[in-house]
């Protein structure tokens, strides 16, 4: 392509450079770190609060327990005693249950609680939800414990919750019968409404023989458990607030900047812009100000492209309608003249012009086909030595009598490498070989010459030069515009369309290099003109 859409083209990736490199963030993403602390501090919310939780929970059964059995092993003591629970006058000591289960009820109904009494069998003697006989001149107890929801096991087999009230006794049978063995019992088990109770069953001892089990409930561990879930709540809440929050930043911060960038898009793709613009957008330093850099980078480059293409068409245009003109006007001429020299003449304008047309044509078809094909094809490590000799080879191979002869000079050492694509390439230094040999003295000569900076061993430089007339001061930059030609007195005339050292640029930008023209010192002015490349050497790692 052209000169002008060159410079579009290489523009972005001069702003690119001049932008200022991002930061290292986390995981590379500030956002991606925003959106990751948000969820992680919602997690840690809930997680220490449940940790804190379930510690205290667990501090309040085991303290539940500890009362329990502080409170049995007082009771155990009492009914051990023969004056209390113990029975007189016998051979072998066993429980009293008259005389336990007077005073267990007369002793113990807190609320809250529930105290049961199994002899040395592991039959229930004593309950104090049961309701005793009354005694004349004693109150009656309560039928259970003031405050208890508990109902009593025959309630509870009525209710159809025989299935509980089994799972419960196997459970309490379990318990009694490790505690008739001597060893106390704490767990958690279900009662026989299927709540959780927390409970300790303690041997009634009489000296050291085991009388019975004294077992003692706290039906309050679910209130303990609902008191634990409410304290839970303010994690939640504020585990919640921080979700809602987050999605909040999320939806102003990434959301609709998002959506800006898409409407902005909207309005390039319908042609009521040319470029996105979003000043507010543009100076954040997260991805979303990337994405808006970036964004506003490749629509001003298509803009760029576009107003190139125009401008290209116009010239093509123009350039083409110049041989068209002194076609026609030929054309026109060729019935009027009466000589046969003057036919020939005008005949061989025509021709002239014809492949002055087909030329122009051809070098307008590989401009235009240039972009393709350097997007197409991709960069490999490329030995530029052999490269230049292989060309060289081949000019020398179809040298007529009379052109310049072309001449390389390797550099001393090891191959100079390149990363680029090999074709466009090729075709740089042709043309550029070309346009030397067009301006050089019959027999005259090219001298192709590849070197390493000195100073830059990053860098390839490959000289050519010729031994014309030289370039002009003022087009030293002039030449590389498209459609620009300046030849000596008695070059043929339509040779060169003037594209050949636009397309030199074009292509030695595209892998990141330059090319610069000027003239070869003299002792009476210019020597001949030079022409020098300067390429990035490939990396070490890349060589083969």
């Amino acid at each position: 392509m052209a000169s002008d859409t060159v410079t579009a083209r290489a523009d972005p990736a001069k702003a690119g450079e001049d932008r200022p490199r991002r930061p290292k963030r986390f995981g590379g993403s500030r956002l991606g770190g925003l959106i990751l602390a948000l969820n992680l501090l919602s997690l840690l919310i809930l997680f220490v609060g449940a940790l804190l939780l379930n510690e205290w929970q667990r501090g309040l059964i085991e303290s539940r327990q500890e009362t329990l059995a502080a409170q049995a092993e007082l009771l155990v003591r009492v009914l051990g005693e023969p004056q209390i629970g113990v029975t007189r006058g016998e051979p072998i000591p066993s429980l009293d249950p008259i005389e336990a289960s007077r005073w267990l009820r007369d002793n113990f109904i807190p609320a809250g609680q529930r105290a049961r009494l199994f002899d040395v069998d592991g039959i229930l003697v004593a309950d104090s939800y049961w309701v005793t006989e009354a005694i004349p001149g004693e109150p009656l107890p309560a039928a259970r414990p003031a405050g208890s929801p508990v109902p009593t096991p025959d309630e509870a087999e009525t209710a159809g919750d025989a299935q509980k009230v089994e799972r419960a006794r196997i459970a309490l049978a379990a318990e009694v019968e490790g505690a008739l063995e001597g060893v106390p019992q704490a767990d958690i088990r279900t009662n026989e409404t299927g709540d959780r109770v927390v409970s300790v069953s303690i041997p009634v001892r009489h000296v050291q023989m085991v009388l019975g089990v004294l077992t003692l409930e706290a039906g309050d561990v679910d209130e303990t458990i609902g008191a634990q879930r409410r304290a839970l709540m303010p994690f939640a809440l504020v585990a919640l607030a921080v979700n809602l929050l987050g999605s909040l930043l999320l939806h102003l911060f990434v959301a609709r900047p998002v959506m800006r960038l898409s409407a902005a898009a909207d309005e390039v793709r319908l042609q009521r812009a040319r470029a996105i613009s979003l000043p507010d957008l543009e100076g954040r330093k997260d991805e979303i100000g990337d994405l808006a850099r970036s964004l506003e980078s490749m629509t001003e480059t298509l803009s760029a492209r576009m107003d190139a293409i125009e401008a290209f068409a116009a010239d093509v245009s123009h350039e083409i309608k110049n041989p068209l003109t002194s076609i026609r006007s030929a054309l026109e001429t060729l019935p009027l003249v009466k000589t046969e020299a003057q036919r020939e003449k005008l005949t061989a304008l025509l021709q002239q012009d014809v492949r002055r047309l087909d030329r122009l044509i051809t070098d307008i078809s590989n401009a235009s086909r240039l972009d393709a094909e350097l997007n197409r094809d991709r960069p490999r490590t490329i030995d530029l030595t052999t490269l230049l000799a292989d060309i060289v080879s081949v000019y020398d191979a179809g040298r007529k009598p009379g052109e310049a002869r072309v001449v390389f000079t390797p550099p001393e050492g090891d191959h100079a490498f390149v990363v680029g694509r090999d074709g466009p390439l090729g075709q740089v230094f042709r043309n550029l070989i070309d346009n030397a040999r067009s301006f050089s003295p019959p027999d005259g000569e090219v001298r192709l010459t590849l070197l390493r900076d000195d100073i830059d061993e990053r860098a390839v430089h490959v000289r050519i030069e010729d031994d014309g007339p030289g370039i002009p001061p003022e087009n030293l930059e002039t030449v590389f515009e498209r459609f620009y030609t300046s030849r000596p007195r008695g070059t043929a005339f339509g040779a060169n369309s003037g594209l050949g050292l636009s397309i030199v640029r074009q292509i030695v930008e595209a892998h990141g290099g330059t090319v610069r023209a000027e003239n070869c010192p003299g002792e009476a002015g210019p020597a001949g003109a030079r022409f020098e490349v300067a390429l990035p050497a490939a990396p070490v790692a890349r060589r083969p």
